[in-house]
């Protein structure tokens, strides 16, 4: 049984925990905005079809708590959680609710993608779903790199299953930084199966836990992307692939994350041929005019196409879509 199913065996029970309610803007929509990124469908997150909700564990200090989230008539959003929350759990609760779903981008950032971009006014698209923590975004797009996606659904797994913490309801956290920073490399390797990414996803961890990495620096309006991006090429494990994904998932989508899927997309969709390189020329050269928003312009697209092949994202079922998630499959 998956973590998210346990959590809600465990809340149908009717054990005891905090209600949170969050305020949402008005163009916000769960459905929509949690199935935007193909993060959503990683544990420990998971998409409930049928209640159109979304579970998952959130890491504290103290104790993990696993929470389902869901979306209100009035339009806003109720967190339930497996255990009483302190109030800074439920202050921390709502700041990472609130990154996880992109609450903080601004109208004016939406209005001005629709802008650049046409296509995506009348859905309303424009967030992008993330994980609650950088620290977690980072450790996804390493185990994304140079691998099949059913392989990356198996690594956060099992990343989950063996470093994570256990919540009341027996659902498991994403490991927190401190915990993978003082996990051994072989268990990363051997246990978690992630491959030639066990010393660096420790290092990273290390770097996090010591506070090397400055979201906070990373996040500023007044740090210019170019600065965000070299800084980014510098960790352990980080190409420009996944310097590329980090940083629409710190909201700056000035940058594309160019892959195989990318190449395959340019290919199938967009028409184009030649070398990787040439392809890669023309794609970059496709996206220019998309200026800051430009990440966003190529993933809806590419979303869109995964749309056409396999339904509209929000009816996708985790287990099943975690092997047809690419082009490739699909």
């Amino acid at each position: 049984m998956s973590p998210a199913r346990l959590f809600v065996r465990a809340y149908d029970a009717r054990m005891p925990g905090s209600t949170l309610k969050i305020d949402a803007p008005r163009d916000f929509d769960l459905a929509r905005d949690v199935c935007s990124y193909g993060y959503f469908v990683l544990v420990p997150n998971y998409w409930d079809v049928n209640n159109q909700s979304l579970s998952r564990v959130l890491e504290f200090d103290d104790a993990p708590s696993a929470c389902v989230i869901d979306q209100r008539d009035d339009g806003s959003l109720r967190a339930r959680f497996d255990r009483k929350l302190t109030r800074e759990e439920q202050q921390s609760a709502r700041e990472q609710i609130i990154r996880m779903l992109s609450l903080d981008l601004t109208s004016e950032e939406i209005r001005a993608f629709h802008k650049l971009d046409p296509r995506w006014k009348k859905s309303g698209r424009a967030r992008l779903f993330r994980s609650p923590t950088l620290f977690e975004d980072v450790i996804k797009t390493v185990t994304s790199c140079n691998v099949a996606w059913p392989n990356t659904v198996n690594m956060n797994r099992r990343l989950c299953e063996v470093c994570g913490r256990k919540s009341v309801s027996g659902a498991y956290s994403f490991p927190s930084a401190k915990k993978l920073s003082r996990t051994r490399v072989g268990t990363l390797r051997g246990r978690c199966r992630v491959g030639y990414r066990d010393q660096r996803m420790v290092d990273l961890a290390k770097m996090f836990h010591r506070g090397e990495i400055d979201e906070a620096w990373l996040s500023d309006p007044d740090t210019h992307d170019d600065d965000a991006f070299a800084f980014l090429l510098t960790l352990p494990g980080i190409g420009p692939y996944a310097a590329g994904n980090i940083m629409q998932l710190l909201g700056r989508c000035s940058r594309l994350a160019i892959d195989t899927e990318t190449i395959r997309h340019a290919k199938n969709v967009l028409g184009y041929s030649g070398t990787d390189a040439q392809i890669t020329k023309k794609i970059k050269a496709h996206y220019e005019p998309f200026g800051d928003h430009k990440f966003r312009s190529y993933w809806f697209e590419l979303w869109q196409f995964y749309e056409s092949k396999a339904g509209p994202s929000h009816t996708w079922e985790r287990d099943q879509v975690s092997t047809t998630f690419t082009a490739a499959n699909l």
